[in-house]
């Protein structure tokens, strides 16, 4: 008579451990190879990759490929009241000059990089909140899981600029109150997120193997079913990330980030071209395309993650 030891079991992707499911590895590979697959062949994930790419790449060689530094007012001698330098017409500033003397080019490149490395940390903010959160809830469930999702229904009930603009008008006018007010503003979606998909892993093969073999509930959550439900979290931050760009903007905009008028920050670009529109509307359609197509980027990539890691994806092509 032999013994038999019900199967272990493993991360998505990873390699079969002793007396493990081989099939159950397999299956886990084969998701994301054909999640690689359908993006390879995605033309909407190459674009917003490309897109996001290039914004990277600006972003973080900033200092390389401005003309100018980002709080610099090289042009204040070609500054009239009733003239500012557009498009092409000064040699030295290509995309012109604004209000302030600042060379609109090297404040686009330098905004770059500010919103990048606000969408980063508020989203990275977000991310940890949320899984947190999501975690203690999707594990040990019942009035515990109860008290935490009525929070996070309340914060779900107000819109995510409201909430973002109510946190940052407490916490200061500067660029770290908009951080932590963008980040605050996506815990909830996380949480909710990573709740629902550790939910929807409590019954698996794999969870109730390790359950058998007498894991606690813990060590179960923490190293079967949460690598496992990280798919639709890891999409959801890409989107938020689009997100976070634009409301970065927006709190620019409307005066929560602090700074001086010059501060190179796309919202803050917006903020001082509406006096302009007459003369240089060049200074307001400039940034506001930037942001726009960045938040596409964001978008269709994310969006494009979200088909290729859905299984059910091909049945529907």
């Amino acid at each position: 008579m032999t013994n038999s030891l019900p199967p272990a079991a493993a991360p998505i992707g990873g390699t079969p451990r002793p007396g493990g499911s081989a099939s159950a590895d397999l299956a886990g590979s084969s998701l994301w190879r054909d999640a690689w697959r359908r993006l390879r062949r995605n033309p909407q994930a190459i674009a917003g990759a490309l897109v996001v790419l290039a914004f990277v790449l600006i972003a973080v060689l900033a200092p390389v490929l401005a003309p100018y530094p980002g709080e610099a007012l090289p042009g204040q001698r070609e500054v009239t009241p009733t003239f500012l330098p557009g498009i092409g017409e000064n040699p030295a500033f290509p995309l012109g000059i604004d209000r302030f003397g600042g060379d609109v080019l090297s404040k686009l490149i330098w905004g770059a990089q500010a919103s990048l490395l606000i969408g980063l940390i508020s989203t990275a903010l977000g991310l940890a909140g949320g899984m947190l959160i999501g975690w203690v809830a999707g594990t040990f469930g019942g009035w515990i899981d109860n008290v935490i999702m009525r929070f996070v229904d309340i914060l779900l009930s107000v819109p995510n600029l409201l909430l973002a603009v109510s946190i940052a008008a407490i916490l200061g006018q500067n660029p770290a109150a908009i951080m932590i007010a963008i980040g605050v503003s996506q815990v909830p979606i996380f949480a909710r997120l990573l709740r629902s998909s550790m939910i929807a892993q409590q019954n698996k093969e794999y969870v109730l193997a390790a359950r058998t073999l007498g894991l606690s509930k813990s060590a179960v959550s923490l190293s079967h079913i949460l690598p496992n439900s990280l798919g639709p979290v890891i999409v959801q931050g890409t989107l938020s990330l689009a997100t976070a760009v634009i409301e970065a903007a927006a709190l620019s905009f409307l005066g929560l980030g602090g700074g001086r008028p010059e501060t190179a920050e796309w919202g803050r670009m917006l903020t001082y071209a509406q006096n302009e529109l007459a003369i240089a509307p060049h200074l307001a359609f400039l940034p506001g395309l930037c942001i726009a197509i960045t938040a596409l980027g964001f978008t269709l990539l994310g969006e494009s993650l979200r088909e290729a890691l859905d299984p059910t994806a091909g049945t529907r092509r």
